[in-house]
């Protein structure tokens, strides 16, 4: 069967990777971007009446109306929603102004929460749908140099996982997909953001998270073509997981870390199960 995808960020980085496997498998592809001119061009040479190019501020939620309203008239629905459209937000908390924040957030986690808004409706009333929430490893490992960055994506995780069991009576499922660093534009200035003050205490270790950001920049060891494609599989399996860690570098950050966890509560259980009320016997 035929599929409609809607897709954020569609006009580089893994949104562009997802839509080119998706338009791959035969599916009605809507591919947006902030820039319908840059979108346009990313997706120039496929079939018109299958890949649809619209513009889309996903913080502006008339935007999101107008595009949700084109896709279900020009496809009669929407299957699979990626929620792909995000930057980073880099440097230590207190260089990051409230002005950088609300930005980070408007983008990462509100922009997400508006694009389901829309769309929740539409797959309720055919009882069936997937959305992808795009996380980030960052979204399960605090990581230095990136607390804002990982504050969006922690909210991403938890409410991916919350809704997934709102909607599972309409048929609906929810994977949130955390990877780990890929080849993309991740790291570009483009999508990475450092914070608008500069205290000098941070100086030496401002210097070092920039220094490790342009040294990695597209020498990430993972493919993002190859995240499409498995990102278009998961679509097709009924059985596919609410929590999808992606990358080999992800999956052993995300192993150590449940486990170390693991080894935290257990030194501490004693004293955080002595908080309960005594049985009234």
């Amino acid at each position: 069967m035929m599929r409609t995808w809607l897709i954020t960020g569609a006009n580089r980085g893994l949104g562009w990777h997802i839509a080119n496997a998706a338009i791959a498998a035969g599916d009605n592809v809507i591919v947006t971007g902030r820039n319908l001119e840059k979108i346009t061009e990313a997706f120039s040479g496929y079939d018109a009446k299958k890949v649809v190019t619209l513009a889309l501020d996903i913080a502006e939620e008339d935007q999101i109306r107008n595009v949700v309203q084109s896709a279900v008239a020009i496809f009669g629905k929407i299957d699979i929603l990626v929620n792909n459209a995000g930057y980073g937000q880099l440097g230590p908390f207190e260089n990051n102004s409230p002005a950088d924040i609300d930005n980070q957030f408007s983008t990462n986690v509100f922009g997400m929460f508006n694009m389901c808004r829309a769309v929740l409706p539409i797959m309720r009333k055919e009882t069936h749908g997937h959305i992808f929430n795009i996380a980030s490893i960052a979204g399960l490992v605090g990581m230095p140099g990136a607390s804002v960055y990982c504050a969006s994506k922690f909210a991403v995780v938890g409410f991916s996982e919350s809704l997934a069991q709102e909607v599972a009576d309409f048929d609906i499922k929810v994977t949130v997909v955390s990877p780990g660093s890929f080849r993309t534009d991740f790291l570009d200035a483009s999508s990475a953001h450092f914070g608008s003050a500069d205290i000098p205490e941070y100086a030496e270790f401002s210097r070092k998270i920039r220094d490790s950001s342009e040294r990695n920049n597209h020498a990430q060891q993972g493919d993002p073509a190859k995240l499409g494609s498995v990102i278009e599989q998961l679509a097709l399996d009924p059985q596919a997981p609410t929590h999808f860690v992606v990358g080999s570098d992800a999956v052993q950050i995300a192993s150590d870390r449940l486990n170390s966890r693991k080894l935290e509560l257990e030194a501490w259980r004693e004293l955080a199960t002595s908080t309960d009320t005594p049985n009234q016997g």
